[in-house]
């Protein structure tokens, strides 16, 4: 896991996340601000806070350490008042770029379960 620091992880996992989120939104609507509103919505950081708690049960021991060490990373003073969720968002997009990098199967995995669990 030493490849790439976790906050590079997490720097990937969002670009990998709003992608994945933009690819299903395109399918809804062709109006612009109803795109951006829907995609807004999935990739803030307190429905990737949900998510995380959603998949707990499915991390491994691994999986759920580098959730815990990307949670603890420090975060930007602007983000301080909503400190709790933006750290929970940046061990949940660490995962995502884990993922990516290392294990595609476990993400495609958790992106079938995230398709039952977004509600457009």
């Amino acid at each position: 896991m030493e490849e790439m620091n976790l906050r590079n992880y997490a720097y990937l996992g969002d670009a990998v996340w709003e992608l994945f989120i933009r690819e299903k939104t395109t399918k809804l609507t062709d109006n612009s601000r109803k795109l951006h509103k829907i995609t807004t919505d999935k990739v803030k950081a307190s429905f990737q806070a949900e998510l995380l708690h959603v998949i707990d049960d499915y991390l491994t021991d691994f999986e759920k350490e580098i959730s815990r060490r990307a949670r603890n990373l420090p975060i930007p003073v602007g983000r301080r008042q909503i400190q709790s969720e933006y750290r929970q968002a940046t061990a949940f997009e660490a995962l995502i770029g884990f993922w990516f990098i290392h294990e595609k199967d476990r993400l495609k995995f958790f992106q079938d379960l995230f398709e039952k669990y977004l509600k457009f």
